[in-house]
């Protein structure tokens, strides 16, 4: 969505960047496999620059990776943070070191008007992660739609999981030349989160 909104706003997105856990060799949190993200970025058709990297290392892992990409003349990096200072300070002081801009297009934003938006652009997302104690295993592999937006609102959790509380995975939309089909999942258990284990998937 904050890509969206940034070329709304007449950026250039030249690269998308990602980046998985050297030890699991996926996203970290998401849980999402790195060839996943390959996908998503050929259905989309901008390269993608994905690099793994380590908890304790990761903030000069970021810097690397984003480093090798000034050359070719970046001069900003799109985030999609909505209210957390602390992300924020992180990113703006990160890119300060770097010369370049944060561009945050989803700052201060409302929450809701961000979900609903999300889904009136024509954007489509699959829950691929969440936090065992705040959402139900059954959610896990579903759409982000307004029916889970409604079983946010009944558990008061923020409905853009800004916290942490779920994940998705956006598998179609404005921005996609093609869709990302799901066709086999299972949800795993692990460190009190419900994970979407993607096996068989393709580009429709």
């Amino acid at each position: 969505m904050a890509a969206y909104l940034a070329l709304g706003q007449k950026y250039n997105i030249s690269h998308l960047v990602n980046f998985i856990s050297r030890e699991f060799k996926r996203v970290s949190f998401h849980g999402t496999e790195a060839r996943l993200i390959q996908l998503q970025s050929q259905a989309i058709g901008i390269p993608l620059l994905q690099k793994q990297t380590t908890w304790e290392e990761y903030e000069q892992e970021f810097k690397e990776a984003v480093q090798s990409l000034l050359p070719q003349g970046i001069k900003g990096m799109v985030f999609g943070d909505i209210y957390l200072d602390e992300h924020k300070e992180w990113v703006e002081r990160v890119c300060g070191d770097l010369g370049i801009e944060a561009i945050e297009p989803l700052w201060n934003k409302d929450t809701e008007e961000v979900f609903t938006g999300f889904i009136e652009a024509g954007f489509e997302a699959v829950i691929v992660s969440a936090r065992a104690e705040l959402i139900d295993e059954g959610w896990v592999g579903q759409r982000l739609d307004r029916k889970f937006l409604a079983y946010l609102k009944t558990r008061n959790i923020d409905l853009c999981g800004e916290n942490g509380e779920y994940h998705t995975l956006v598998v179609n939309g404005p921005l996609f030349k093609r869709r990302i089909e799901i066709i086999e999942s299972k949800t795993i258990d692990r460190d009190n989160h419900w994970l979407l284990d993607t096996v068989k998937y393709r580009l429709a």
